[in-house]
């Protein structure tokens, strides 16, 4: 016999404001990975790693909103315009997570950061990022002090295998 327990409040509360972060959470973790990627831009440097960022976050952005809408749904029936708004806006947190980084690199020349400087400054918001948003997603679905800590843990040694992997390919 399996023992359920019930939900803690918590869990009810943020169940029923329909906060999702799992998109803030992907969002970072793709912009850390673009920084890392993005190697010599060549000239304007730090406009080219803004606009992949961004451009990165809206393409992403908009491959989950397409497969979300027509996955599995196109053959049985066409979205309304109210479901093709709410998957848009449910999907943003993509978009809004490369956001920080973007900026962290457009403010890095008032900081007197190199190329080098402002990509590392640049992954590490993203990481920050992605570990504040699984912090923030397990506090709000209700998850125990514990929890919370695996969740950034584990959001953070993700981060980290990015960090190493830009560690390992410049050197």
């Amino acid at each position: 016999m399996v023992k359920r327990s019930t939900p803690h409040p918590r869990a009810r509360a943020a169940a029923s404001t329909g906060i999702d972060y799992t998109g803030a959470v992907y969002g970072s973790l793709l912009a850390a990975s673009v920084v890392v990627g993005a190697g010599t831009l060549g000239a304007h440097p730090r406009l080219r790693l803004i606009l992949l960022l961004l451009i990165t976050g809206l393409v992403f952005w908009a491959s989950h909103v397409f497969a979300r809408l027509f996955g599995e749904r196109i053959a049985q029936q066409h979205p309304h315009w109210a479901e093709v708004r709410r998957a848009c806006a449910d999907e943003w947190p993509i978009v809004k997570a490369a956001v920080p980084p973007a900026v962290a690199v457009a403010v890095s020349p008032l900081l007197g950061l190199g190329a080098q400087g402002t990509a590392w400054l640049a992954l590490g918001v993203a990481v920050s990022g992605q570990v504040g948003w699984a912090a923030t997603a397990a506090l709000r679905a209700g998850a125990s002090r514990r929890l919370v800590l695996v969740a950034g843990m584990a959001n953070l040694l993700l981060g980290l295998l990015i960090v190493c992997a830009k560690a390992v390919l410049q050197h």
